[in-house]
């Protein structure tokens, strides 16, 4: 839930540490309880911080919370957003939980949009519920791969890790004049 609300804590990280846990238990619903634990926290939290983003949109002086969505979510990804909630409407919702920094830019078109809380809230069921069988899986994958737990939880979380960044890491290398070369050389001074 706190990482709805703080996007900055790896709670990708923490449910695949958990399922790694949980993999090496003995309890036959330990996996089942993670990922119901999981998925309620971070619907919890994306409606909280949806409710929040609904009330301070309406507020005569705006939100501090909706403009630090709004600085956190770039105008042509915004602007991305909102097109294809329009087109595709829940299902960009599921598929924006899955992709790194994808989620805040869609809920900040939500709010724009002037979805209600309701509609809302049954498109985030799905995407959490997709995100933490995601996550979950990384887990999985890593509790099975090595005999000892911690050496489970080590492994999801360097996957999980570079999953999230991956992305970032790629748009910054691709970026124009980022590459080999670029800098101030051959340019008039």
């Amino acid at each position: 839930m706190l990482g709805a609300l703080v996007p900055v804590v790896p709670t990708g990280a923490v449910v695949s540490s958990a399922a790694v846990v949980a993999f090496h238990q003995t309890h036959p619903l330990s996996m089942l309880f993670v990922f119901l634990v999981a998925s309620f926290a971070a619907f919890l939290g994306d409606v909280a911080l949806y409710w929040l983003g609904r009330r301070g949109f309406g507020s005569r002086n705006g939100s501090r919370w909706l403009a630090a969505l709004r600085r956190h979510a770039p105008p042509d990804r915004l602007e991305q957003a909102q097109l294809r909630l329009r087109e595709n409407g829940v299902t960009v919702l599921v598929l924006s939980r899955l992709v790194p920094a994808g989620r805040i830019p869609v809920m900040l078109a939500c709010l724009l949009g002037d979805w209600p809380l309701r509609r809302f809230a049954r498109g985030d069921v799905p995407a959490c519920l997709a995100w933490s069988a995601t996550y979950m899986l990384i887990g999985i994958l890593g509790g099975s791969l090595f005999p000892e737990p911690w050496e489970g939880v080590l492994a999801a979380v360097v996957l999980t890790v570079l999953l999230s960044t991956a992305p970032t890491i790629w748009r910054r290398l691709r970026r124009p004049g980022s590459g080999p070369g670029a800098g101030s050389e051959g340019q008039p001074t």
